[in-house]
């Protein structure tokens, strides 16, 4: 049955990350419920998610992602409804916000090419970690300074890359001698999402910024030097993939020409 789960992620172009991950939960799950697939009922999800609260100290934020692939499972391929389950809300994380120059001192830190550049297209076009790794060098549209940026659901969204980050990138692509579709490439496969982190990690420990330096830092950041050089907060979203894909929603199909003309306020970094 864990077959025809993966078979099924794949069709809805879930992430390799996303896929591993809801195997991974879903066969701890069968090992603790003991029972044939089609035996599960509500009672065996409740029972194994209090299992993991009580017993095994899971947080809310782990909770809720075991939950989702269990109810993908019991929705997707053995087609039974899951009621609701209420579980804790996860505690929202205190936003980190770092200026331009804290931004451009985190990457001028860095002495590996591959590494400074991968940190600057996270800082100055708000990707996530899972989605800097994963971005494919035909994703880039050099013409139009545009990134097309897929997360960890499959889903679709563009962002804009800075005149400069575009400039290094073509000079980066054009050295490489590998024919590896990935950006960031290692061997047949892109790198490890590890090493976005470690990346910050070793750039934050050379830099003296009295602030907690994260991936997710270089996020909150953009968006927040989005909205303080004037970029409405649909723009903000759109680009930052929190909106309705511009690729598939109609309604934003008409601002794809005007995404193209926004200044990416990040051309110093």
């Amino acid at each position: 049955m864990l077959d025809k789960l993966e078979s099924q992620l794949k069709t809805q172009n879930f992430s390799q990350k996303t896929i591993d991950s809801y195997m991974l939960h879903n066969q701890q799950f069968l090992k603790f419920a003991n029972k044939e697939p089609d035996k599960l009922d509500d009672n065996d999800l409740k029972n194994y998610l209090n299992y993991l609260g009580n017993e095994k100290k899971y947080k809310p934020r782990s909770l809720n992602l075991t939950f989702a692939a269990l109810k993908f499972y019991f929705s997707n391929v053995l087609n039974k409804k899951v009621s609701d389950v209420k579980l804790q809300k996860p505690e929202k994380k205190s936003q980190v916000n770092l200026t331009k120059e804290e931004l451009k001192s985190l990457v001028n830190v860095l002495e590996n090419p591959k590494h400074k550049l991968l940190l600057k297209l996270m800082a100055s076009s708000g990707l996530k970690a899972g989605e800097v790794i994963t971005v494919k060098i035909s994703d880039i549209n050099f013409e139009q300074k545009l990134l097309k940026v897929k997360n960890e659901k499959g889903k679709e969204h563009l962002t804009i890359i800075s005149d400069k980050t575009a400039s290094e990138l073509k000079d980066f692509i054009g050295k490489r001698k590998d024919a590896n579709p990935y950006l960031f490439a290692i061997k047949d496969r892109h790198v490890s999402i590890k090493l976005p982190q470690k990346i910050i990690k070793a750039a934050a420990k050379k830099v003296n910024i009295n602030k907690k330096v994260f991936c997710h830092a270089l996020r909150s950041s953009f968006s927040n030097i989005l909205s303080n050089n004037g970029y409405a907060t649909r723009y903000v979203k759109l680009l930052l993939g929190n909106h309705n894909s511009l690729i598939e929603d109609p309604y934003t199909k008409l601002s794809i020409d005007e995404i193209k003309k926004l200044k990416n306020p990040f051309e110093d970094i």
